[in-house]
């Protein structure tokens, strides 16, 4: 059963724990479709599955999980890829894509801070950079207060951690972007993921999702045209008129055709 969405919510304390993609893979590769979402996670404190070296970090994978996914739901796919051991090339921007639909601050930071700072051809980013872009988090009545210094600080941090994580960019206190390429499989994935978001065709190629991976439409357009050529997915376009035909019918087939 959905949750209330929290796709506008902004949450420092989810951003300062981290992507912890490792814990989610080996959490949802574990995962039991017969058990509640609260179950499996409880399962994963018991038997500490994850490796975890404290109590503390179990609590907080926990807690960060139970509220960044619905596994018997809307995250449902994901899981699979995981229980079907897809790589992590694959399963990371999969990943953060599912992440994103609960975290809005890091959707938003991807789409509208950091991809036009690729565009404009920035070297590098340091954390006060993201300063002016969290402050303004309070004028656009995201959070309840003002940010302290601190806060910004260990939120900028966990933003550009999760970059490097995701393999966008690279370094440890001035981040450069990387040469990002988006698997093939995880851009079609993404494709029919997409799709049932929102069955329209140029929607989903003018989709600003893709900016999480650095692409724009001119860069989805042209593998849409190379996978056109291979006969992986059928995509037409005249004008503003789109016409894109997927190999499954949901992300989850999709899923099962990988795994065959």
């Amino acid at each position: 059963m959905a949750t209330e969405t929290r796709a506008f919510v902004v949450s420092s304390f989810t951003i300062i724990k981290g992507s912890m993609i490792e814990e989610t893979y080996v959490v949802f590769r574990d995962w039991d479709f017969e058990l509640t979402r609260e179950l499996n996670l409880t399962a994963m404190k018991e038997t500490n599955s994850i490796g975890a070296t404290s109590a503390n970090w179990l609590r907080d994978v926990y807690k960060v999980l139970h509220r960044r996914f619905e596994p018997n739901g809307r995250d449902r796919a994901l899981v699979e890829l995981a229980k079907n051991c897809v790589s992590y090339e694959v399963f990371k921007p999969v990943l953060l894509w599912h992440m994103t639909r609960d975290e809005f601050l890091v959707r938003d930071f991807l789409t509208n801070w950091l991809f036009p700072q690729f565009q404009d051809g920035a070297l590098r980013v340091r954390v006060e950079d993201l300063f002016p872009y969290l402050e303004e988090l309070h004028t656009r009545g995201l959070t309840e207060a003002p940010w302290k210094k601190t806060t910004l600080s260990r939120v900028a941090s966990g933003l550009l951690r999760m970059a490097v994580d995701f393999g966008l960019m690279t370094g440890t206190v001035a981040r450069e972007f990387s040469s990002f390429h988006l698997p093939e499989e995880a851009f079609v994935y993404l494709l029919h993921a997409m799709s049932e978001a929102q069955p329209n065709a140029h929607a989903v190629v003018h989709s600003p999702d893709w900016r999480m991976f650095l692409m724009d439409t001119a860069d989805v357009e042209r593998e849409l045209f190379r996978l056109h050529q291979y006969r992986r997915v059928h995509y037409e376009v005249a004008g503003s008129l789109a016409q894109l035909t997927l190999p499954c019918a949901t992300a989850r087939d999709f899923v099962e055709e990988m795994a065959s």
